[in-house]
């Protein structure tokens, strides 16, 4: 399983927008496609909210890589 850390740059990231920045998507619409498929697990749990707001703390979970986000 690949591991990445994200750093916010605020109080939180929409989680489109963090598959984006992460490079797991070309757009913040394939975010939201991959989302809405069910492909997106939130602290293990899957998330099919687009914009969830994803706060330090927390793991992002698509396929076989894993996101830890950390505060600035």
């Amino acid at each position: 399983m690949q591991q990445l850390e994200f750093q916010l740059q605020g109080p939180f990231v929409e989680l489109n927008q963090l598959l984006k920045l992460n490079g797991l998507c070309d757009s913040g619409g394939a975010g939201k496609a991959i989302v809405a498929n069910g492909q997106v697990k939130v602290n293990g749990k899957v998330e099919l909210r687009k914009t969830c707001k994803i706060t330090a703390g927390q793991i992002v979970t698509l396929g076989d890589v894993r996101i830890k986000v950390v505060a600035e």
